[in-house]
């Protein structure tokens, strides 16, 4: 395969859809030789954050001497950002490899099954990440799972240590109604005998379900204290991320099992970039992007406006979300901070039209002038014209928004899950 023969292949299987289950990933993984058992793991899950924790445990173990990759979701220009080995990228020819590999992997496994139960997209590229990285000899993978825990198709490796980053109210459909509901997914990954790490933050709900499950299974329950060096600067924007970095430090250390060295970890906070996430890309006016898709992480941004953004005025939004997340409370969020709003929508089919925001907007912040520009880059452009030279811009609401302006190709065809 080349390479964007190997991203056609996958962006081929979302035909196939989402579908819970390990049954397919772990035959995917004896046909490839079991790789996940070459290499130790940490294990991340939680609502919001996986991705910057999971990036900044990898920056830390990697320096503390240890040969890393990580494995996170979603990609915003091209799927191979979604497996890292020493904190960059694999290449594009390393990246079609792997999925020539798994693809192998996949038609072996297809050949067997019935019509309804043919490999996902997600299972393709988590086992050519599994594959490649068994490949570059890591010493240990840091791997973000992508909805849930108990069913995830990364939950197939044995991780010594996992890393719960919160839980809130998202993808109910699958997880089920509540927080007790949705901890108990998301903590199904928790081995017997090995560290959980979580944020002294937790729901106590959720916090009742962490404590019970690693007395059940004789692990052990680690609470992520406060930056672990006082002034420590993080490159990453947005206060949020100091709570990541935060509990990035304690599963680093939990995985190496000693006292972590000040030095390794101040150069991980101030070297370790996070895409996406409180993102500067422009400036006259200040032009941010960052992914949050759900209320929790709307208040997170809105919580870390003022120290990005200064005493930038106007501050206008624009805003994309996916009609399967609770739009109303994220505008009760965001709103509220800002002089105008341009309501978008990305090129998921699953997007909210831009009118019907405007209208909801309409509702819960009558005073905030809002409009829609259906082209998220025109949005954009309409947004900074309207902030001015000495305003600010903040674009946000979906990752899926931000993976469409970030993409240099506009008519490149992009990933839906």
């Amino acid at each position: 395969m080349t390479f964007r023969q190997a991203e056609e292949y996958l962006l081929g299987l979302e035909l196939f859809g989402m579908r819970f289950g390990l049954d397919r990933m772990r035959k995917l993984m004896t046909v490839l030789g079991l790789p996940q058992e070459r290499f130790e793991s940490v294990h991340v899950v939680g609502t919001n954050g996986k991705s910057s924790t999971a990036r900044f445990t990898a920056a830390i173990l990697e320096r503390h001497g240890r040969s890393t990759g990580s494995y996170t979701s979603p990609h915003l220009r091209s799927f191979r950002e979604r497996i890292e080995v020493g904190e960059a990228p694999v290449s594009e020819a390393g990246f079609a490899a792997a999925v020539e590999s798994a693809a192998h992997a996949a038609a072996l496994v297809d050949r067997t099954a019935d019509a309804e139960d043919r490999v996902t997209q997600f299972e393709a590229l988590t086992a050519a990440a599994y594959w490649e990285l068994a490949r570059r000899g890591v010493d240990v993978a840091v791997v973000e799972a992508g909805l849930g825990g108990r069913y995830d198709a990364t939950s197939v490796i044995g991780s010594r240590v996992q890393v719960l980053t919160g839980v809130g109210l998202e993808h109910t459909r699958w997880l089920g109604p509540r927080i007790e509901d949705i901890a108990e997914e998301k903590l199904a990954v928790v081995q017997a005998g090995a560290t959980l790490v979580t944020p002294p933050g937790l729901a106590p709900e959720a916090r009742a379900i962490a404590e019970r499950v690693t007395a059940e299974r004789g692990a052990r329950l680690v609470t992520a204290g406060p930056m672990p060096a006082p002034g420590i600067r993080l490159r990453a924007a947005g206060a949020f991320q100091r709570g990541n970095f935060a509990l990035a430090a304690a599963a680093a250390e939990a995985f190496l099992g000693r006292p972590l060295e000040p030095a390794a970890v101040e150069a991980a906070a101030r070297e370790t970039r996070v895409p996406g996430r409180m993102d500067v890309v422009g400036d006259d006016p200040l032009t941010v992007y960052d992914g949050a898709h759900n209320p929790s992480g709307a208040e997170a941004l809105a919580g870390s406006l003022a120290a990005v953004l200064g005493d930038r005025y106007p501050r206008v939004a624009v805003i994309g979300v996916l009609e399967d997340k609770d739009a109303a409370e994220m505008l009760r969020a965001l709103l509220p901070h800002f002089e105008r709003v341009v309501f978008t929508r990305s090129g998921n089919p699953r997007a909210l039209s831009p009118a019907t925001l405007v209208s909801l907007a309409e509702k819960l912040a009558p005073a905030v002038p809002a409009e829609a520009v259906g082209d998220p880059h025109a949005a954009v452009d309409r947004a900074r014209l309207l902030a001015g030279h000495a305003g600010a811009v903040i674009a946000t609401g979906s990752i899926y928004l931000i993976a469409d302006l970030l993409r240099e190709a506009r008519d490149a065809r992009a990933s839906t899950l």
